[in-house]
């Protein structure tokens, strides 16, 4: 049999869209190997093949083993990998990026050490999130109190539509039966989104640390994409849940968050924000497919050189070149 290590790299083109894949597979208490372009997962029901190419992000949860033919498929393919606790509720740590170009990171970069363009791409995120107010103009303080009083008005408008009584906010970290049911909701449905926010920031190659609503956190920029979808899908998913029924409140808001996730295009939604937010792209394009596996490298006046080539005193010939591998 042909072995990994003899097999060619895929090009980026040959590679499936961030936007195209499934938006996460979770595992938990099985062994995970390779089979040809698939992973399995083996436990007491049996062999489940999963094509590798259509994982956005595989969540590894506990009592999972996970072969070295099996990274390295992944690894092929591009998806990333996540090491979680128990229904993803805590996140240990991850494998590599989907992309191979650092223009998204760049773009995310310079937004951010910009206090202007910082401004600009934070008013820009709450336009996405409330399309029927124009936030020109208004100040860091008067955004976030702006925010503060539309999410209220959110809880209050779906507590009215579902019944379900609502007493206010209240999460305890730690400690998740701390709050009613549908608080339970609400956060269970938060923590999901901050996972697959954090796993298209991640596949996107940009920095989770970079935010422009929040700062100081490792995921400052995870929150600000989570957020974007807080009003729209998470919590009047999670006082839908509350209304049907209290029993097994925080399994049951994964599930539906998984459905309608599937239903909206979320992670094509979420690309398409961060790109539009970052870039102005909006959608990905071709320009930005040839982007990808291109090294350069900076000159002056932000001109950029071709690299594997020798820019000595001499002239700039191509007798030094060398082969760029991944």
């Amino acid at each position: 049999m042909t072995t990994v290590s003899r097999r060619g790299a895929h090009t980026p083109r040959e590679l499936t869209r961030t936007s195209e894949r499934l938006s996460f597979i979770y595992l938990e208490r099985c062994t995970i190997h390779r089979d040809a372009n698939a992973i399995t997962a083996t436990d007491a029901n049996g062999i489940t093949h999963i094509p590798a190419a259509t994982i956005g992000i595989l969540l590894l949860g506990p009592g999972t083993r996970i072969t070295h033919q099996a990274m390295s498929v992944l690894g092929e393919t591009g998806a990333a990998v996540t090491w979680v606790g128990e229904h993803s509720v805590r996140y240990y740590a991850s494998g590599r990026a989907l992309t191979r170009s650092s223009k998204l990171a760049e773009a995310q970069a310079v937004q951010w050490a910009n206090n202007r363009s910082r401004l600009a791409v934070a008013r820009a995120m709450y336009q996405l999130r409330f399309p029927d107010e124009d936030p020109a103009g208004l100040t860091r303080r008067e955004l976030l109190g702006h925010e503060g009083d539309r999410v209220k008005k959110c809880y209050r408008t779906h507590a009215e539509r579902t019944g379900v009584p609502w007493h206010g906010r209240k999460y305890v970290p730690g400690d998740f039966t701390a709050g009613d049911a549908v608080n339970q909701a609400i956060t269970a449905a938060a923590q999901c989104m901050y996972g697959v926010a954090h796993a298209v920031v991640t596949s996107l190659g940009c920095s989770p640390a970079l935010g422009f609503v929040h700062s100081g956190h490792e995921l400052s920029f995870v929150l600000d994409i989570a957020d974007l979808y807080k009003t729209d899908i998470g919590i009047p998913l999670a006082f839908d849940v509350a209304a049907q029924s209290e029993e097994d409140i925080g399994s049951r808001t994964r599930r539906a968050l998984r459905d309608r996730i599937h239903e909206t295009a979320l992670l094509d939604r979420c690309v398409n924000d961060i790109k539009q937010l970052l870039r102005g792209l909006g959608t990905t394009t071709s320009a930005d497919d040839v982007a990808w596996d291109v090294v350069t490298l900076q000159s002056d006046r932000n001109e950029h050189l071709p690299a594997g080539r020798n820019y000595g005193d001499t002239e700039h010939t191509n007798h030094d070149e060398m082969v760029l591998t991944w």
